[in-house]
């Protein structure tokens, strides 16, 4: 059934200050099963139906439960052309997925569904089942020729749904921007696209949740708060908000497309600032699935990532480990924990 990209509030909310400026605007709907919130300023009025419409223009492209989308047609073989989403999107996919040694993976659909976190869920769960899937699962299984996607087996299945998001934060801030925005802050279910100043003439304030189990969404206790400043995308992945129990065990949604099974890593959560949202999103869910060390390596190679990240050392006291860059957006300049 065809998800809905449903304005529900537009609201006035403070005349900026300096003639021409503009007035900033507040706006929220829903999209891929979640929650936005946009706040920008313009001197146009409120960009609600643009806004409204790029975003079903982006779900008609890149959203897997919408089963006339270009990924959907995609992962049912039909004969169909991408579009410009598609490819950009497609791109920095495999572009993080090679420099994270193949733990960031598309093609882990199959597995996301098995495990009962996607677009489709199967009732159980197997060593043998799992094994077979991974016979079409990786990344380096499928490539664009042109606008087409090719495949290596017809069964295997794309998801975007760890850098989606963040790509449709993107989305939105180039609206605006072509709008002559210049200040903005787009939230979609808690990945930020941000330019320019807040409604009090500062940088845009984005909190870090304390990673507490809780599907609800209702704690919602601030374990830091980011100043971001410029032009810049912050997204944050996290197993304590999507988990669920099988058998009596927790099972945390981050998959690792290398074994088939959740990943048993030691971040409890993980926050990436880069110069766009889409590239944050990817590095965040890749954080999760890598582990501690193994993600701060990686990172190193990647200059343009900042990270903030909560783990859980041996004896399960919650640690923080984050880059230098990050520790300066950090309101109050939290001291780095070894």
């Amino acid at each position: 059934m065809r998800a809905a990209v449903c304005a529900l509030l537009v609201a006035a909310i403070v005349t900026a200050c300096g003639e021409g400026k503009g007035t900033y605007y507040e706006e929220e709907g829903s999209i891929f099963h979640t929650i936005y919130h946009i706040k920008y300023r313009t001197n146009k009025g409120p960009l609600t139906d643009k806004i409204a419409a790029e975003l079903q223009a982006f779900d008609a492209s890149l959203n897997p439960f919408n089963k006339e989308s270009i990924l959907a047609r995609v992962n049912r073989n039909e004969p169909v052309e991408v579009d410009d989403w598609f490819v950009t999107v497609f791109n920095r996919a495999m572009d993080v997925a090679e420099r994270s040694g193949g733990v960031f993976d598309v093609t882990a659909a199959p597995l996301i569904n098995l495990w009962g976190f996607g677009y489709e869920q199967k009732d159980s769960v197997s060593p043998a089942v799992i094994d077979s899937m991974l016979q079409f699962v990786g990344y380096r299984k499928v490539r664009l020729d042109g606008r087409r996607v090719v495949k290596d087996d017809p069964r295997l299945e794309l998801s975007f749904s760890a850098i989606a998001k963040g790509y449709a934060c993107d989305v939105v801030a180039a609206l605006l921007e072509r709008e002559g925005v210049e200040d903005y802050m787009v939230e979609i279910g808690g990945e930020v696209a941000s330019r320019g100043m807040n409604a009090r003439g500062e940088c845009w304030r984005i909190g870090i949740n304390k990673p507490e189990d809780d599907t609800t969404g209702v704690k919602n206790d601030m374990q830091e708060v980011v100043e971001l400043c410029g032009r810049r995308g912050m997204a944050t992945s996290g197993n304590y908000r999507n988990f669920h129990v099988r058998d009596g065990k927790k099972v945390a949604h981050t998959i690792d497309p290398r074994t088939g099974y959740p990943s048993q890593q030691n971040i409890l959560s993980a926050t990436i600032v880069a110069p766009d949202c889409m590239t944050a999103d990817a590095y965040a869910t890749a954080f999760m699935a890598m582990g501690l060390d193994a993600a701060c390596r990686m990172a190193e190679a990647v200059p343009e990532i900042a990270y903030y990240v909560i783990y859980a050392d041996t004896s399960g006291v919650h640690r923080v480990k984050m880059s230098p860059a990050i520790q300066e957006m950090i309101v109050g300049k939290t001291k780095n924990e070894k």
